[in-house]
């Protein structure tokens, strides 16, 4: 992820007079791959209270910040200014982490999440709804940048490649969470109105299940062991965590520990069930009875997607 990161900055254009006609600002905002950014007002720059610790993070930091305010030197040495670009990016984009989650930050982002400048929620079931960026980390050439649904609260990666490589940091893992903090009446609900009588999954819904039933018999059948066994693919599975400042948000905190409990209860029920002989190397027709049936495939599909049942 570093190298990428990297090798994408290395690419960039180092920039020359003439491409700072305006203000560096304005040339790094329009420039191809940056339209994630907001601009970030000079007099937060200019006060040196909002840059505090910055200077460890950032090499040649006092050139670097004379770049992104136009005060550089024009008689500075080309090759020096190839790296000093590089360093005003990262300088930029650190800044722009901790402005975004001030109230003036926070509006003018609210404004290209209206516009759905980060694109839609590609999971059908959300119906198009506007994504955030978030960071999986605070610390820059980490991870790279990730859209975050806040109606199925999961994370997606850009479609672009170009977006898919900005560094998470430059927009820090607290912001889509405080901007729906802020603005409550932004949180999307859960589920919306839907567009045909019938929920569009529920024709093929046995199909689905059989399905994977089938593929985790013929896994076992070639010699994958436990990783054929539903129960040790949902221990397995991962989910985000939103938090603010590091601290986990308290209402999806709470629901999470509930959803996992539940799910621990359902795969300790398809543990017993497994080990009863309901295996999935023994053939559809080898279960005692169609109704034991049924629950072992609810149970799989229950615990694979870690939803919640009564």
């Amino acid at each position: 992820m570093c190298t990428s990161i990297s090798n994408t900055m290395d690419e960039v254009s180092t920039g020359s007079g003439s491409d700072y006609s305006n203000s560096w600002i304005s040339w790094f905002l329009s420039s191809k791959g940056n339209e994630y950014f907001c601009e970030v007002e000079e007099d937060y720059i200019l006060d040196r209270f909002n840059l505090t610790g910055l200077n460890t993070e950032v090499q040649h930091y006092a050139q670097a910040l004379d770049m992104i305010t136009d005060n550089l030197d024009e008689e500075i040495q080309d090759d020096l200014r190839g790296n000093l670009d590089l360093q005003a990016r990262l300088l930029y984009g650190l800044i722009h982490a901790r402005w975004i989650v001030t109230a003036r930050g926070l509006a003018k982002m609210l404004e290209k999440y209206k516009r759905a400048d980060f694109g839609r929620c590609p999971r059908v079931l959300c119906q198009s709804q506007p994504l955030l960026p978030v960071g999986l980390t605070d610390v820059p050439y980490e991870k790279s940048v990730k859209l975050y649904c806040g109606r199925c609260e999961d994370i997606y990666s850009p479609k672009s490649s170009r977006h898919g490589s900005i560094d998470g940091a430059y927009f820090g893992t607290s912001f889509p969470h405080l901007l729906f903090l802020v603005y409550p009446n932004l949180i999307p609900p859960k589920s919306g109105p839907v567009e045909f009588g019938l929920n569009p999954r529920a024709s093929d819904l046995e199909g689905s299940r059989r399905r994977r039933v089938r593929e985790e018999q013929e896994a076992q059948a070639e010699g994958v062991g436990e990783a054929g066994s539903t129960a040790a693919v949902a221990l397995k599975a991962d989910r985000y965590r939103p938090r603010i400042f590091g601290f986990q948000v308290n209402e999806v905190a709470k629901l999470q520990r509930w959803q996992e409990a539940v799910r621990d209860k359902q795969i300790s029920r398809l543990e017993e069930l497994e080990a009863n002989g309901a295996m999935f190397s023994v053939p559809i027709v080898g279960y005692r009875s169609a109704r034991q049936y049924d629950e072992y495939l609810k149970l799989s599909t229950d615990a694979a997607n870690g939803s919640a049942i009564e």
